[in-house]
């Protein structure tokens, strides 16, 4: 029966319920003995409930490559993605475990670079309320309709003040995992023995370079809502890097000195640090060239392996952190503790490291 506000109430309450009490029922509930799987998020538009709420988390990274089918070769092969779509120019992948249509684009281009970084938002309402603190920032934000970037609805694409393209989405197509999730189902565990590829759950982070590392820190910040977990200060107290989340994981983005427009890394989560061990040895097996690791971070605290694919952008395999709640105090660590603020067991850089990017 219908109250009058629109609230449906039943009936069929179990005896001794107290007088006045109604069963409400959700505006997009399916009808009474409808069956629905909840898992299975491509029944519905948008699966995260409640009003906007901003970025959710890292959604792809694009870059560009000088030799598609070997960039191609290499991220299918030794990494383990999968290939979700082919145009004239450019692949797409995901990892095994992600729903989105791809966290990685490769594009053929004479140079090997980064094209953008796009992060997902909770909700299409999100998308203005973004565009409005951009433009008030004083940056130029441009609206890319759905179906011109494949997989995607409407969003938005903006220069950041350190100069890489940043694109804010809600609206991706879901192609659903390619392993199960119910630990019930038979087949779960089908190849997994098998390490000839890395084959990471997903994509995890990224870092950038800046000129300005604090100007950068304060625009994701007061614009963007991120967060900082910690951050590298020099001996006047200027930031030299920051890691910021909004996902509550130690990082969903990072930022250190360097140029501007530059990508220092993208980075894949594996479970546990018996993947990273593996995933080394499968590094080694394929003649893919190590930068740092197996080793630790101090800051983050995370497991980790630094490599680069046959183009020259560096990869990252990563695992562990820690969560930081809400109350999550920012960490500080100094110049003078720079070795084991970066890589915690042999307390000093890599030259290398801190120059190379793409």
């Amino acid at each position: 029966m219908d109250d009058g506000r629109g609230v449906t109430g039943h009936p069929d309450l179990a005896e001794g319920t107290p007088a006045g009490t109604r069963r409400e029922v959700a505006p997009n509930a399916p009808r009474d003995g409808a069956r629905f799987d909840p898992s299975d998020t491509r029944q519905a538009r948008s699966t995260v409930a409640g009003p906007p709420r901003g970025i959710l988390r890292l959604g792809h990274v694009d870059v560009t490559v000088t030799d598609l089918d070997l960039a191609t070769a290499y991220y299918t092969e030794v990494m383990g993605m999968e290939i979700t779509a082919l145009t004239d120019d450019s692949v797409y992948l995901k990892c095994w475990d992600e729903e989105d249509h791809h966290s990685l684009s490769l594009r053929y281009a004479p140079q090997v670079g980064m094209d953008l970084m796009s992060f997902k938002v909770h909700h299409e309402d999100d998308l203005a309320e973004l565009e409005n603190r951009v433009s008030r920032y004083g940056l130029p934000v441009e609206r890319i309709s759905k179906g011109d970037v494949l997989g995607q609805g409407e969003s938005i694409r903006f220069a950041t003040p350190s100069g890489q393209l940043m694109e804010l989405v809600a609206d991706v197509e879901k192609v659903g995992t390619s392993r199960s999730r119910n630990l019930s189902e038979p087949g779960l565990d089908e190849g997994r023995s098998v390490r000839d590829r890395i084959a990471p759950p997903r994509m995890d982070h990224m870092l950038i370079t800046a000129e300005e590392v604090g100007e950068s820190t304060q625009f994701y910040m007061d614009v963007l809502g991120f967060r900082i977990t910690e951050q590298l200060l020099d001996g006047n107290g200027h930031q030299l890097g920051t890691w910021l989340e909004r996902s509550h994981s130690p990082h969903d983005l990072a930022i250190v000195h360097g140029p501007n427009g530059g990508l220092h890394h993208f980075a894949f989560w594996l479970d546990d640090w018996d993947d990273v061990r593996d995933a080394a040895d499968i590094l080694a097996y394929n003649g893919i060239q190590l930068d740092v690791g197996p080793t630790r971070h101090g800051i983050t605290r995370g497991s980790t392996i630094y490599f680069f694919d046959p183009l020259g952008t560096r990869n990252e395999v990563f695992t562990g952190g820690y969560r930081p709640d809400p109350d999550f105090p920012t960490l500080t660590w100094t110049a003078d503790n720079i070795g084991r603020a970066v890589f915690y067991y042999e307390g000093e850089l890599n030259d290398r490291f801190m120059r190379v990017h793409t």
